[in-house]
């Protein structure tokens, strides 16, 4: 689910052959607070609720990847860089600045002074270092290659560490803005591992007050942000509406502020509503339809590309995104670092017969499993075009719909066949997605098997540590190129399109922005009276 400069630009500078310094000696966030449109200033008070889709699963950073989970987070806890507005750069948070030594190796951080943590106590270099080799050790399956270079991470002083890498690593500034690498207190404070993700103690503006699981989630305003005079809010509340319909009405009568997940189709009706704004925010949002390889017709290259060409996908972004996205045209999002438009199979229902024809099943006469989460307004239409659609090549589909947590751990446990999802990038760089959607192998992309369809082609494999060892450059482009390429000619999934958030939210609410990773500011965020 980052920040001085383009992260790109940051490493470049880095890979010059000296050491540099970034941002060393900052104080605070670098930014103004937000001004209202009608020109007044941020005020304090005032206890804010949004009803999100889903509810947060986990807090666990290496078993959670969820994006609920993910964003509730990150208002709790923070790195040392965090994603820019821009979504193409980081800028310096729990940190202040870094050098590079020479050989590339050893990036030193200096850590922002004052910080401290829900609890009260100061954040040094010992949570630090003591975070970051806790992060790179895990064993866990979700995030455990984001850290693989790290040797091993030291402090330097009190407000200072040193990050050792085993081979230079293009990503490292973007993978330190990621929730994996958030900042807790060494040895999470005494606690065990279970124990303190029910109740994480971070630096974030915001500390958890209570959480009904599966209902929903209250934050308090941390007293001792860093952060002078954030957040604004006295609390957060993020609470569970599976249904559209009562998301928007709970808008509309004031039980919620903002709103996550406006369906596309009742944008222009939203619009119209008196005190209520609607914001589509540019997202790294691609959507996509899975096939678990584990199924036998699925590890079929020839099944899956039956499949991408019997799905049309101009028509369920049409369709189910009311036109308010656009069909995937490459395996990237646009706003990825390297994103090429290769070219995806295209809808053409002949060449579909003709690679079925090439694959042991050339009449098709299989059954598959398609989950969808309960209430999604997206998962359902889908699965039900694609019932329609591969009805046609003699596959049949059996819509499974189960309560989102049920979808996720049958996933997980690849009790599928299919299923339609989609993918946020939490960094700036290409790396985690190539690392968690398209490599397939356990040891060095940990234990997702590429996003849980257990594809695996060597040569992306091969292709993703080559990325992460690259710096900036053409010959980076070129590996990213190639695993779209590859990517694209093997369909591992259906890729459907990009599309942007969509939030509704209230006239009283200010200083609201999401960014292309998903992540909301809440520290900025603010309520009229």
């Amino acid at each position: 689910m980052t920040a001085a400069a383009a992260c790109v630009g940051l490493l470049a500078a880095g890979y010059g052959g000296t050491s540099v310094a970034v941002g060393a000696g900052t104080s605070g966030s670098g930014r103004a607070p937000r001004a209202s449109s009608s020109g007044g200033r941020p005020v304090h008070g005032g206890n804010l609720t949004i009803d999100t889709v889903t509810p947060p699963l986990d807090f666990d950073i290496d078993t959670t990847n969820d994006n609920e989970s993910i964003w509730a987070l990150e208002d709790m806890a923070e790195g040392l860089y965090s994603n820019a507005a821009d979504g193409k750069s980081v800028r310096p948070w729990l940190a202040t600045g870094y050098t590079l030594s020479k050989n590339k190796l050893v990036w030193t951080f200096n850590l922002r002074r004052g910080v401290r943590f829900s609890n009260g106590q100061p954040m040094t270099s010992k949570d630090v270092a003591w975070s970051l080799n806790w992060a790179a050790s895990s064993k866990d399956v979700s995030n455990n290659y984001v850290d693989a270079a790290f040797r091993k991470v030291v402090p330097d002083g009190r407000y200072r560490v040193k990050i050792i890498t085993k081979e230079p690593w293009a990503p490292l500034l973007a993978d330190l803005a990621m929730y994996a690498n958030d900042i807790f207190p060494a040895n999470l404070d005494g606690e065990s591992r279970a124990k303190f993700f029910q109740d994480p103690i971070g630096t974030g503006p915001f500390k958890l007050q209570k959480w009904v699981k599966g209902q929903y989630l209250k934050l308090a305003r941390n007293p001792y942000y860093w952060q002078k005079g954030q957040p604004y809010l006295n609390s957060l509340t993020m609470q569970s509406v599976g249904d559209s319909n009562t998301r928007m009405n709970q808008l509309k009568g004031g039980q919620a502020q903002i709103v996550e997940g406006v369906p596309f189709q009742l944008i222009p009706a939203l619009k119209q509503s008196q005190g209520i704004n609607v914001g589509l925010f540019k997202s790294s949002r691609i959507d996509y339809v899975t096939m678990n390889e584990l199924e036998k017709p699925f590890a079929n290259v020839h099944v899956r590309l039956a499949i991408a060409h019997a799905i049309d996908s101009s028509a369920i972004m049409k369709a189910v995104f009311a036109g308010y996205g656009q069909p995937a045209n490459s395996p990237f999002m646009p706003i990825l670092k390297y994103y090429v438009p290769v070219g995806l199979p295209a809808y053409n229902l002949a060449e579909a017969r003709k690679e079925l024809q090439q694959s042991p099943y050339p009449h098709g006469g299989f059954t598959v499993k398609f989950l969808a989460a309960s209430g999604d307004p997206i998962q359902t239409p889908v699965a039900q075009i694609v019932q329609s659609e591969l009805a046609k090549l003699n596959i049949h589909v059996q819509i499974e719909t189960l309560d989102p947590s049920a979808v996720q751990a049958e996933e997980q446990a690849f009790h599928f066949g299919m299923r339609e999802t989609y993918w946020t990038n939490d960094i700036i760089d290409p790396d985690e997605y190539t690392a968690f959607s398209l490599c397939g192998s356990a040891k060095n992309c940990g234990g997702v098997y590429a996003n849980f369809t257990h594809f695996d082609d060597p040569a992306i494999d091969k292709l993703t540590l080559k990325g992460e060892s690259t710096l900036a450059g053409p010959g980076r482009a070129a590996i990213y190129r190639r695993i779209q390429t590859l990517a694209a000619q093997q369909s591992p999934m259906v890729w459907l399109g990009y599309s942007p958030f969509a939030y509704g939210y209230s006239k009283s609410v200010h200083g609201f922005f999401v960014t292309t990773q998903g992540n909301i500011h809440f520290e900025d965020v603010w309520l009229s009276k």
